[in-house]
């Protein structure tokens, strides 16, 4: 039944809501590893910083042998194996033993379990002496305050430019779209507003918090951007705040409520659309139903839409203005300033095995278990790695044979000579992710971004003045708004619109 309502309406038991709040809590009760399963062997990649593995000792690298009595290692252990032994409620205690590297022994750690932060950013590094990257891969619970202090880290380390990068997120809580949407907004601007059928226009407004509410912005987006990054991406751009750059973004703008059933399960139902300050509507159309909803990325491909500007639908005719007075139009997610098209010249069946079949991340497990003391003692600083580390044909080679042995090999007829350097990039990224942190894997492989590229590029080009943004002055608010405002932002839709 509730299929047939709404793409986004959904029933969800317990564990399911469990399941999917928890990214967005921002914690969970553990011991405070990411691991991953590697020849039957649960594999610590990191240790996470301030956790209760780091105080006792855990080091990236070691290899769980034992929990409590029972042997986890060469069982045929799983993810959700993995998770049954190893969280749990905070302050519980679980005892561990490791295989280390150059250890003769097993070694054994006591572990009290507590809370582990899921973090919203990914990465934040300088990618030039004045322009700071920002990787924000989920609107969770605490993206707007991680976001805030990345924003001033970089500021200290000389960023009067950021890149924020939405590519791939889908979304979160709307109340930290709104605040993080105020970082870049200044007092009394609209970051959003939601109407739906029975519900009458309520809308956010931006305050005085921000703290990069001046320097030049630009937000990166594609096809998997989606509801909370789309109404920031979708108020920067109205109000000509900073540049979107990418592909036309996912399109959910569905504003949900959820119902609790006595057996703590629920239902999400659908209430109203979300519309940016110039009154775009983001959701995309699902008239057609759920099947048709469903295959629009497909559809996009198809069409040639993710790689040619010109072939973007326009699913909304009717014309929307920003501060600056561009032409913007909506109905379909948020169409980027700038488009860069998608590129698969790098790609080859033999790249999409390497990459489905795991081996990437299993070589590089593999890799760095066998060579981490060299390394760390080769390349102290993620900065002399990116420098002087090569994924040469020795470690191609090695690389190669991994494969093979897995029986992932190139089809005879196919040349992937075009893949090898993206092959290159991805074991570099992956080998320094494993040394140091995910940031550390974006500062490496960004570099074959086209996205990433051109927002870099956007700085320097002219790109702001094309579209009168550098010089943009802030809108003029009427006294009659800030009344308005007072008032709790009554939901009168003609007032609205005539303020």
């Amino acid at each position: 039944m509730i299929k047939h309502l709404y793409p986004h309406s959904v029933y969800m038991n317990a564990t399911e809501i469990k399941k999917a709040n928890e990214p967005l809590e921002g914690n969970f009760e553990g011991v405070g590893i990411q691991f991953q399963i590697y020849q039957d062997t649960i594999q610590v990649i990191h240790v996470i910083a301030g956790g209760p593995s780091q105080k006792v000792g855990v080091q990236d690298g070691d290899k769980i042998v034992y929990v409590d009595t029972t042997k986890v290692a060469g069982v045929g252990i799983n993810n959700d194996g993995v998770f049954k032994n190893l969280r749990g409620k905070k302050g519980t205690k679980v005892t561990i033993k490791v295989k280390r590297s150059g250890e003769p022994e097993l070694l054994e750690f006591e572990i009290i379990r507590d809370k582990i932060p899921i973090y919203a950013i990914g990465a934040q590094y300088m990618a030039t002496p004045e322009i700071g990257y920002v990787k924000l891969e989920r609107f969770s619970a605490t993206a707007t305050e991680e976001t805030k202090s990345a924003i001033d880290s970089l500021k200290k380390l000389g960023a009067k430019k950021i890149i924020l990068d939405l590519t791939g997120n889908g979304g979160g809580y709307l109340n930290q779209a709104h605040t993080l949407s105020d970082l870049f907004l200044s007092d009394d601007k609209m970051v959003v507003y939601s109407e739906g059928r029975s519900q009458p226009r309520a809308y956010l407004i931006a305050t005085a918090k921000g703290n990069f509410e001046k320097g030049d912005l630009v937000i990166m987006v594609d096809q998997s951007t989606a509801s909370a990054s789309e109404i920031v991406s979708g108020a920067v751009q109205d109000w000509d705040r900073g540049l979107v750059v990418g592909r036309r973004t996912y399109g959910k703008g569905l504003v949900q409520k959820g119902y609790s059933l006595p057996d703590m399960s629920a239902v999400r139902l659908t209430m109203a659309h979300y519309y940016t300050p110039s009154g775009r509507n983001i959701q995309k159309p699902y008239e057609k139903g759920n099947e048709v909803y469903q295959e629009d990325l497909e559809e996009r491909y198809k069409s040639g839409e993710l790689f040619d500007s010109s072939k973007v639908k326009i699913i909304d005719s009717t014309k929307y203005y920003t501060n600056q007075k561009r032409i913007v139009y909506g109905g379909g997610g948020i169409t980027p300033d700038i488009f860069v098209g998608l590129d698969t010249s790098w790609s080859s069946k033999f790249y999409g095995k390497l990459v489905r079949s795991g081996s990437f991340n299993q070589f590089v497990l593999s890799y760095v278990d066998k060579n981490r003391t060299t390394l760390e003692k080769k390349y102290p600083t993620l900065d002399v790695f990116i420098k002087q580390f090569h994924v040469d044909s020795t470690i191609l080679h090695s690389f190669y044979e991994y494969a093979k042995s897995k029986k992932i090999e190139p089809d005879s007829a196919e040349n992937y000579s075009k893949s090898i350097s993206t092959i290159q990039i991805q074991l570099k990224g992956l080998l320094a992710q494993n040394l140091w942190n995910s940031s550390a894997y974006y500062q490496v492989t960004n570099i074959q971004n086209p996205i990433y590229i051109r927002a870099l590029h956007a700085f320097t080009d002219g790109s702001f003045q094309k579209y009168g943004i550098a010089t943009a002055t802030p809108i003029k608010i009427k006294k009659t708004t800030k009344k308005y405002k007072k008032k709790k932002y009554s939901n009168n839709k003609k007032s609205i619109e005539k303020k």
